[in-house]
């Protein structure tokens, strides 16, 4: 999972393709697990813990997105690509959906890394990312920006560059003791609150398109960033 400490929404379209955006963020120790085993019998099951939910189809048929699971099936339908190979896969997170730490985007992320490993894809850490990001965002619809998928597959403390077709990772070498003096002054709580993103992000975009002075200008930070 991650946090954002400045930039968040810069990374949402259409921004980044006028201003270019950029954030600031770190991956913290809350985490996403998945596990995936081969069967023989040419059926894919999926059991999500944070949903309470277990779905089963054949491997070869493109499942039914019906809001049950979507996230997943999308990734699995995408990579398979008409293999006939099945298997079982579990995934959990430590932090419940619409939690604000890019929880959705962190599973997706591991459900693609499985599949990359299992079916010998070969995919790079910027191909999980921006896989990530088209099924969630592109094939799906679900309104979103870019930070989290590539947070959580990168890790670390990242300054992360948006342009219109392009994501720049800058990993940073921060000094022990300043993680530690940051650490010492952070406390991140779960209110037993969750919220859907999808509005608030639906909210940037109208306001931003529609020339709202407030919600558009201090920013330009790809600018700033590449002249100095």
């Amino acid at each position: 999972m991650r946090v954002s400490f400045a930039g968040g929404g810069t990374d949402v379209a259409p921004f980044p393709a006028d201003h270019g955006g950029c954030v600031l963020s770190a991956t913290i120790d809350r985490y996403a697990y998945g596990a995936l085993e081969a069967r023989v019998d040419g059926q894919v099951s999926i059991e999500s813990v944070d949903f309470g939910m277990v779905l089963d189809w054949p491997v070869d048929r493109v499942p039914a997105f019906d809001g049950k699971l979507d996230l997943a099936k999308a990734a699995i339908a995408r990579l398979t690509n008409g293999s006939r190979v099945g298997f079982d896969i579990f995934l959990q997170s430590n932090a419940p959906p619409g939690s604000g730490l890019g929880s959705s985007s962190t599973v997706m992320v591991v459900l693609i890394a499985l599949l990359n490993t299992h079916l010998k894809l070969g995919l790079h850490e910027y191909e999980i990312a921006q896989l990530a990001f088209d099924l969630e965002r592109v094939d799906l619809g679900i309104a979103g920006g870019r930070q989290d998928q590539y947070s959580a597959t990168f890790g670390g403390f990242n300054f992360i560059e948006f342009d219109t077709d392009r994501t720049i990772v800058n990993p940073l070498r921060i000094k022990e003791d300043a993680v530690n003096e940051l650490e010492h002054n952070l406390l991140l709580c779960y209110t037993g609150v969750t919220r859907a993103s999808g509005h608030i992000i639906d909210d940037q975009r109208t306001r931003y398109t529609g020339g709202e002075p407030r919600r558009s200008r201090g920013y330009g930070c790809r600018r700033r960033w590449r002249s100095r």
